[in-house]
């Protein structure tokens, strides 16, 4: 049975707390001042709440109303990040927001705070999409929230409603510090091994630095013959991609004879987005073709290992180094010259595979926990589509 009550936001306030957003001009940094929550700072999660900008006591004092409690809940009503919702933390009672936020004050008696969080984080998207206000940046017009309609089972219902919820989120807020864990791991390792710091079990001498482009080599294989149909395209975020998954259509040439064809096992990289990441080794698919303007190129495996030069590419020192390499145009572009004078740790065969073993392996464990932490949101989706909705209710003894 459906939720049969509704209400509008407005009539589960707080008294004399309207729904309100905060501080308009906040200044300079003041270290001494009082925390201004923005946007940014729960848009992705909390940070660190001693990194949070703080304005000062004078610019604060006429934005009393503002001032947020611990519990109140949070919602961004301007810019980017429009429709993040957060609950405010133990730490932050009695803080400030900023113009872009508004806070929600919920009184215990009339609703279970945590449930219309829920309940507002699973109707987001048709909130948006019903009162956003357009022009230059969306903005999320306070007076439409405060009218927006809440449903109101029992307290107990929605308490119950709340903690399967949180349980849901507690699962999912784990599974990602672990993956965050993991990868901090990875990143040890990478620093590690690839530049010969530490040796794995067998493995001792000196390895000196050596020009990459003794073991790689430029592919310039055209699709004269049209016998390639896949076009790719190399992302920042997942590496080689169909081209239609990316623009939702190919882009592609009508005449595709020049485009450069990629087979698997070799690299690929746009020349001028490099720096942010748009190169890959082709793992995915047997073969594709590319736009003429990327770089593909091969390893000599008797000397330098794809999977081995892969982690190379894919850290910091070599992100660090691109502009030493790069020929300037309107766009800094690093060419396949530039990529062959650069110098890596490269040791024997033999030492290459293992390194790369340890590194794949913990890419495994970071791919499978974030397939979990996926599973989880996807379950947690569910249960909010069954539970606040009144699909499905829950039996309270």
């Amino acid at each position: 049975m459906v939720f049969e009550e509704f209400v509008p936001l407005n009539k589960l306030l707080q008294k004399n707390k309207s729904i309100t957003y905060g501080i308009v001009q906040p200044g300079d940094y003041n270290e001494n001042g009082i925390v201004m929550i923005r946007s940014q700072d729960y848009s992705a999660g909390w940070g660190k709440i001693s990194n949070l900008f703080k304005v000062s006591e004078e610019i604060d004092r006429p934005y009393i109303r503002s001032r947020v409690n611990k519990g109140d809940i949070l919602i961004t009503v301007v810019g980017a990040n429009i429709g993040k919702i957060a609950v405010v933390p133990d730490e932050l009672d009695c803080s400030n927001i900023s113009r872009s936020v508004a806070r929600i004050s919920i009184d215990s008696t009339k609703a279970n705070s945590e449930f219309v969080r829920y309940f507002l984080e699973n109707r987001i998207e048709r909130l948006l999409y019903v009162y956003k206000v357009g022009g230059a940046q969306p903005v999320l017009n306070l007076d439409d929230l405060q009218q927006f309609k809440i449903p109101l089972p029992p307290h107990s219902e929605q308490h119950a409603i709340a903690q399967v919820l949180s349980t849901a989120d507690a699962a999912i807020h784990t599974t990602e510090k672990l993956i965050a864990q993991k990868e901090l791991r990875k990143k040890w390792l990478m620093q590690q091994l690839l530049t010969g710091r530490k040796r794995l079990k067998g493995f001792s001498g000196e390895i000196k630095p050596k020009v990459v482009g003794k073991f790689i080599k430029e592919i310039s294989e055209r699709n004269k013959d049209l016998n390639v149909s896949r076009v790719l395209s190399v992302t920042n975020s997942r590496g080689f991609i169909n081209q239609s998954d990316q623009f939702d259509r190919s882009v592609a040439s009508e005449d595709a004879t020049n485009y450069k064809i990629v087979r698997k096992g070799q690299f690929a990289y746009n020349p001028s987005r490099v720096n942010v990441g748009s190169l890959d080794l082709l793992r995915n698919f047997d073969e594709g073709i590319l736009s003429p303007m990327y770089v593909v190129f091969s390893t000599d495996e008797k000397h330098l290992l794809a999977d081995f030069l892969y982690f190379h590419l894919k850290t910091q020192w070599f992100y660090g180094h691109i502009p030493m390499f790069v020929q300037g145009s309107v766009r800094d572009s690093l060419s396949f010259d530039g990529l062959c004078s650069m110098k890596f740790i490269i040791p024997t065969i033999e030492e290459q595979t293992a390194i790369a073993k340890v590194l794949q392996m913990a890419d495994k464990e970071i791919s499978l926990l974030k397939a979990k932490a996926e599973k989880l949101r996807e379950m947690k989706k569910g249960l909010m589509q069954q539970l606040l909705t009144g699909k499905v209710r829950l039996k309270i003894n």
